[in-house]
């Protein structure tokens, strides 16, 4: 059996490269939140000192004060990941059903963009923390809800020779689009100089964290103006295509009758759903805890996070592009197989050189950079291939669901291995394993797409997923 799909002979014909590049856009926008309001500036911004309860860092100290704002952050997150893991399943049924996979990724879209506003207002006192976490939870669930319809777009943009070289061209605009707006903030508005009461080239106060509040807003219009190509030039899906309208709580029994279905007929992909939501984990967990580390374990200072956030992104993005080929030369699983292997390789490298002091995070961490890009590219693709057309959103909102209902598990074994040994280079190992394990139950258990479904599905729209 190969690891490429054999392309019908019903195969659509090729997709005008303006309507790709106006979806790949949408990635480019999403750096708004990912790269800045996640990853590398607005989250720390929030879990730093100024928010810190005063009595606890009065009566227990500095350790007892940053372990607890870091409990509630997480503690959010829980709670962000839990109702995207309800409702993901079923907006992705309603834009299937409704066909207005558009409509419903310009209604979250800029729900986001609302959200990014809002964090304007959260300034740097302990009171604003709970504002903070409520704002910054809302943006990140209309967030994935969103990527449930913009993932489900993928097939409406590719054909199957070129289903993997698309979905690498959107993450890798998503990473290419983090390098400049990084580079925008950081010279702009973050970057400290020999004057603490002001920050970047634009001499931004920094009282009450405005320079930090004011990257919210260049976020919020660097996503809006990105995420209109898509509204624009990618068509909703014709009506043959359309499922049986479903209201929105009657969505999850047939949800569940799916998933029967799904698993008698083809238990490959649900095993996939499995394995992917555990090694995404702990593809999140690297960006997640990657600045975390290399703080606290190996000196950077925020600047140098930032200088590093960048140089991650260029390895990410350029690694996602050529992966996107590579992709469809190969086949999705064995792009997926290789990236994880060299996540593990480069992990436990950062871990048992640890010693070795930055140079060593510089050359690791960037080396899990390298991997991290084709991972998700691939795992995206791959479920495309195995998917009917009219089928998308719904899986792609199970999709979403498996990942949310495996997002504790970096976590925790972040957590754990520090508790467990008393130095927080451990964690690093936790993470690893958590990657590990997904790479296992994909060798072990899950098999090559031998067809492409969602060809297939454009000719043979019937409500099962047996259809062939």
């Amino acid at each position: 059996m190969t690891d490429t799909a054999t392309q019908p002979a019903s195969a659509p014909a090729s997709i005008p490269k303006r309507r790709v590049a106006a979806w790949a856009l949408w990635d480019a926008g999403s750096a708004g939140i990912n790269a800045i309001t996640t990853t590398f500036v607005f989250s720390r911004y929030l879990t730093s000192s100024s928010f810190q309860d005063p009595h606890v860092l009065t009566t227990q100290g500095k350790d007892a004060a940053a372990a607890l704002i870091s409990t509630q952050f997480g503690t959010a997150g829980i709670v962000v990941g839990v109702i995207v893991a309800l409702l993901a399943p079923a907006f992705g049924q309603q834009s299937d059903a409704s066909g207005r996979r558009k409509l419903w990724l310009g209604i979250n879209t800029a729900a986001v963009v609302a959200s990014l506003v809002l964090l304007f207002f959260v300034q740097a006192q302990p009171s604003f923390l709970l504002y903070g976490l409520i704002v910054f939870g809302i943006g990140t669930i209309f967030y994935e809800i969103a990527t449930v319809n913009y993932n489900a777009m993928l097939s409406q943009v590719s054909t199957p020779k070129n289903v993997g070289r698309v979905s690498g061209i959107g993450w890798a605009s998503g990473y290419l689009a983090g390098i400049v707006l990084l580079l925008i903030v950081y010279v702009g508005l973050v970057a400290e100089g020999s004057d603490p009461s002001v920050a970047g080239l634009l001499h931004v106060p920094t009282a009450d964290g405005l320079n930090f509040r004011i990257v919210e807003l260049v976020a919020a219009a660097w996503t809006l103006v990105f995420s209109i190509p898509v509204l624009i030039s990618v068509p909703e899906l014709p009506r043959a295509a359309q499922a049986t309208r479903v209201g929105f709580f009657a969505a999850y029994p047939r949800l569940f009758r799916h998933i029967a279905a799904l698993w008698k007929d083809d238990r490959n992909t649900v095993i996939f759903l499995i394995a992917s939501a555990i090694f995404r984990d702990g593809l999140t967990g690297v960006f997640t805890y990657g600045s975390i580390i290399a703080g606290l374990t190996f000196g950077f200072s925020a600047g140098e996070v930032l200088i590093f956030g960048i140089a991650a992104n260029v390895v990410a993005g350029i690694s996602t592009i050529l992966s996107g080929r590579l992709d469809d030369a190969i086949g999705p699983r064995r792009v997926m197989i290789i990236a994880l292997v060299g996540l593990v390789v480069a992990g436990l490298a950062v871990f048992f050189l640890h010693g070795g002091g930055q140079i060593v995070f510089w050359v690791g961490g960037l080396f899990l950079c390298l991997f991290v890009g084709p991972a998700q590219s691939a795992s995206r693709t791959f479920l495309t291939r195995v998917t009917p057309l009219h089928r998308q959103g719904e899986v792609f909102g199970l999709y979403a669901t498996s990942g949310r209902a495996a997002i504790f598990l970096a976590p925790l074994a972040f957590t754990t291995f520090i508790a467990l040994f008393g130095a927080q280079y451990w964690g690093v190992l936790g993470i690893v394993i958590v990657i590990l394990i997904g790479l296992v139950i994909l060798l072990a258990f899950v098999k090559a797409p031998t067809t492409i479904r969602f060809v297939e599905a454009q000719r043979s729209p019937e409500d099962t997923f047996g259809a062939r």
